[in-house]
C-alpha cells in the first residue's frame, strides 16, 4: 500500500513499564540504511514531530473566518475587561490567531485565510475601540482604531498569507510528485 506508514512496537528491555518504543518499519524489499530508515529520507526534526502531535482540524473557508472572528471578539472582550482595552496586547494576540487560522483551513480554501483574518481583527476591535454617542460614535471609533493599529492588522494578514502560500506551494509540489509517480508507473501501450 503506497503512502501508508507502518510502525513496529519493540519490547521494553531496559525501559520503565509502559515505555515501549515505536519505530517506523522499513517497507518490505525497500532499501534501508544502517540507521533503519529508508534510503533517500531525511530525518524529521524534533520540533516538526512535536508540531505534528498538535490538533490539526481542517476548517472550511467560512469556518476559518468564523473561528478567527469568534476568537478575536472573545479576546477583545477579555482585553477590555482585564486590561482596559490594551491595543498592544490585542495586536500581539492577533498574530497567533492569524497563524492558527491559516494552519487550520482546508487546502482547498487556503485563499480565504488572508481574507478572513482582517475581518476578524475588525470584529474583535469593536470592544476595545472606545467610542461614545451611539452608533455613529462607535463606528468612528472603530475606523480610527483600525487606522491607528493598521500595523498589527497588516502583520497578522502577512502571517496568514505567508503560511497559506507555503502550504499551497507544498501541496502543489506533492501533487506534482504524485502525478510524476503515476506517469512513471503507467504501462506504455
Amino acid at each position: 500500500m503506497e503512502g501508508a506508514a507502518v510502525y513496529r512496537v519493540t519490547g521494553r528491555a531496559g525501559r520503565a513499564p509502559g515505555r515501549a518504543r515505536v519505530e517506523r518499519a522499513v517497507a518490505a524489499g525497500g532499501p534501508a540504511r544502517a540507521s533503519g530508515r529508508p534510503a533517500g529520507r531525511r530525518p524529521v526534526p524534533p520540533v516538526v514531530l512535536a508540531l505534528r502531535r498538535l490538533p490539526s482540524p481542517r476548517l472550511t473557508g467560512l469556518g476559518a473566518g468564523l473561528f478567527a472572528s469568534a476568537v478575536m471578539l472573545t479576546l477583545g472582550l477579555l482585553d477590555q475587561l482585564l486590561l482596559d482595552g490594551s491595543p498592544v496586547v490585542y495586536g500581539l494576540l492577533f498574530l497567533p490567531v492569524s497563524a492558527l487560522t491559516a494552519l487550520w483551513v482546508r487546502t482547498a480554501d487556503l485563499v480565504t485565510a488572508p481574507i478572513g483574518v482582517p475581518i476578524a481583527f475588525a470584529v474583535g476591535i469593536v470592544p476595545i475601540a472606545g467610542g461614545t454617542g451611539g452608533f455613529g460614535g462607535q463606528a468612528m471609533a472603530v475606523v480610527t482604531a483600525l487606522a491607528v493599529h493598521a500595523g498589527w492588522l497588516y502583520g497578522g494578514t502577512l502571517v496568514a498569507g505567508l503560511i497559506a502560500s507555503v502550504r499551497k506551494v507544498r501541496d502543489m509540489g506533492r501533487r506534482h510528485q504524485r502525478a510524476a509517480a503515476a506517469a512513471g508507473r503507467r504501462p506504455v501501450a
